[in-house]
């Protein structure tokens, strides 16, 4: 009842939307799309099988990083390090490019509304005049699913490749704009948290080579989760990322039958950690029961 609910206003919204003017975009968006010799690097992956997450071959597979940061991001991001991050006034704004079909804006706006209504932060269509938003956009180089990590100030991009002839990318549901909407907030990979092989066990024989960093863990001082490790996240790497083939996987969880990698909707858990990261959980006592209930009600 409630998803449809959802899916209803997104509906409702879009076709409010539709009769605005978007506003001019920037030529120029920081950061800059990666440059074109990283690309030629990492781009073997880029028209093979492998999750369209995996293929843009950034930094474990669909995180964008900058020079001046990659020293702490490869462990994770250190927010007293670089509170700066974090989205203004708990408010993102953003365009979604007119580039895409209707059913795919239908998509991508079902992942804003979910955040929007079980989360205190607010995406809000951009104004013309914010200095930091996002560009929700079908980048062709890497295509693929692909977002930095929290905010960086200015436009920057977050990639969401249409379905092809190949197949859905990242908009056959919500789930993958959910993903990368979540790096673009500040959430990193669920399995590279520090106590990750209390859980699942890397097989790195099976990781391409060249992608094997790829799985490193975040060091325990950068480890400032609330909340137990979950199989359930919509955050978490599936069973065969990064494998040299589908017959021989590169992530087996030590709780047997546990899943991983779905891209459906936010766990329990993912909610939380948002609500959590952006103080939605400390404004009263009203604010934690409502939150607590909506990621318990509808998150997986």
């Amino acid at each position: 009842m409630v998803l449809s609910w959802l899916l209803l206003l997104s509906i409702t919204m879009l076709q409010e939307g539709t009769t605005r003017r978007l506003p001019e975009v920037p030529s120029v968006v920081y950061p800059p799309v990666p440059d074109e010799g990283r690309l030629e690097t990492l781009g073997v992956l880029q028209d093979t099988d492998h999750d369209p997450e995996v293929r843009p071959g950034l930094f474990q597979g669909d995180m964008a990083i900058d020079n001046e940061a990659y020293q702490y991001w490869r462990v994770g991001l250190r927010w007293d390090v670089f509170p700066e991050r974090l989205w203004k006034n708990r408010t993102v704004p953003y365009v979604i490019s007119p580039l895409y079909e209707v059913d795919d804006h239908v998509t991508i706006y079902k992942a804003i509304v979910t955040l929007n209504f079980m989360t205190c932060i607010k995406f809000v269509p951009w104004d013309g005049k914010a200095k930091d938003f996002l560009l929700i956009w079908p980048i062709k180089n890497p295509k693929g699913c692909w977002s930095y990590v929290g905010r960086f100030g200015g436009p920057q991009i977050v990639s969401l490749q249409p379905p092809d002839r190949n197949g859905p990318n990242c908009l056959g549901n919500e789930g993958r704009s959910l993903h990368e909407l979540m790096h673009a907030l500040g959430i990193f990979h669920e399995q590279s948290r520090a106590d990750r092989d209390d859980y699942i066990d890397v097989v790195l024989e099976n990781v391409i080579p060249e992608f094997q960093a790829n799985f490193d863990k975040q060091s325990l001082e950068n480890t400032t989760y609330n909340f137990e490790y979950d199989y359930d996240s919509i955050m978490h790497y599936g069973q065969y990322y990064f494998s040299k083939d589908k017959e021989h996987p590169t992530i087996i969880p030590k709780m047997p039958g546990a899943k991983l990698g779905q891209r459906t909707f936010m766990s329990k858990t993912d909610c939380l950690k948002i609500n959590d990261l952006y103080g939605c959980l400390d404004r009263s006592m009203a604010s934690q029961r409502k939150y607590y209930t909506l990621c318990n009600m509808m998150g997986l």
